[in-house]
């Protein structure tokens, strides 16, 4: 089998430096690796696998001789230098939401989707946090009754708006504890003590462009009907990390919560953790630093025919961006995709 060159860019990043320990978790096998990231980082140095590495500038030229590029830096960084590494012969994996929805662009769960794999063109889109920790749920249910309509509310970590974010929970609980005023820059309202149910910018539809992207990106991963009825409302909540998801779920066939509980227990990527009357199942706690997709209270919703409910919660740095970052390259050198 070929090894690539690869090269992560973002390196430096909440997700970026994820994506390095991952690397090393699963001994993703590779020829040479170089590390990018923006001007005001690079000459600095990284360790990597005992070894210490200078830290390249992102600029077109830094692709040159790479095969596979692992990149969490932004949208505008994503427009500006995907189409460059392409040029240079790269498999650009992007985690910013520039390509997400362009048409010839795969965007894929691994696990869930990796033939789509097979259609990039240099560009292949790892979903928003949020959708991708619900996808590993909703394949194999999919796959036996088929999605009819879906409800979904989430409950997001600060972790999800960086660093920044993280920051300002700690800042603003501490002045929160010790009576003092805070001034919230990250968030439109204060994160301590606090619900805040606005993620992104609203759209003209009253939904905001995260509660979107979760319709969205679902249908584009799953196959779904254009006209499936999606809905979402994206809340962040004062945790540090773990997006939380109650979700609804109606199918075209009838499916019990058993017959349910069985296809998760028995799907790829995916723990369940149900037992209600003894106080167990997942929650954002319970995720952290750890890989599956962890999902409890399976019932059958009372509202809708052939439904079910259920909640699932996933670290939302490694599902949601740099595990399945890192495991679609796998896939690709697998595949030998490149």
């Amino acid at each position: 089998m070929r090894k690539p060159n690869i090269a992560v860019l973002g390196a430096t990043g909440v997700v970026g430096r994820e994506i390095l320990k991952i690397l090393v978790e699963d001994n993703v096998p590779y020829n040479e690796i170089k590390f990018l990231a923006s001007a005001k980082s690079a000459g600095k140095k990284i360790s990597f696998k005992d070894k210490e590495y200078t830290i390249i500038e992102a600029i077109p030229e830094a692709f040159e001789g790479v095969n596979i590029v692992l990149a969490s830096a932004g949208g505008a960084t994503s427009l500006a230098l995907a189409p460059e590494a392409v040029k240079r012969g790269c498999v650009y994996i992007d985690n910013s939401s520039a390509y997400r929805m362009e048409k010839d662009v795969p965007l894929v769960i691994a696990g869930v989707n990796d033939e789509d794999l097979k259609n990039h063109h240099g560009i292949i889109a790892n979903p928003n946090c949020s959708t991708s920790q619900l996808m590993l749920v909703l394949k194999p249910l999919h796959d036996f009754a088929k999605i009819k309509r879906m409800i979904v509310s989430t409950y997001q970590a600060v972790s999800g708006a960086g660093l920044a974010a993280i920051n300002e929970l700690k800042d603003n609980t501490i002045a929160e504890n010790e009576g003092k005023p805070f001034e919230n820059v990250k968030f439109k309202k204060p994160i301590a003590y606090n619900v805040i149910p606005q993620i992104d910018v609203f759209c003209d539809n009253g939904y905001t462009k995260e509660e979107m992207k979760v319709t969205n990106e679902t249908k584009k991963i799953l196959h779904l009907d254009a006209e499936t009825p999606i809905s979402c409302t994206a809340v962040r909540v004062p945790v540090f990390h773990g997006h939380s998801e109650a979700v609804t779920i109606e199918f075209e066939k009838e499916i019990t919560a058993q017959k349910a509980r069985e296809i998760l227990e028995h799907a790829w990527g995916v723990e369940v953790v149900d037992d209600p009357e003894n106080y167990i199942y997942p929650t954002p706690r319970d995720a952290a630093g750890k890989n599956p997709v962890y999902v409890g209270r399976i019932r059958k919703n009372i509202a809708f025919d052939n439904a079910i409910d259920l909640w699932c919660v996933a670290d939302n740095i490694r599902i949601g961006a740099a595990l399945n970052t890192v495991r679609i390259a796998e896939s690709v050198i697998k595949m030998q995709l490149f």
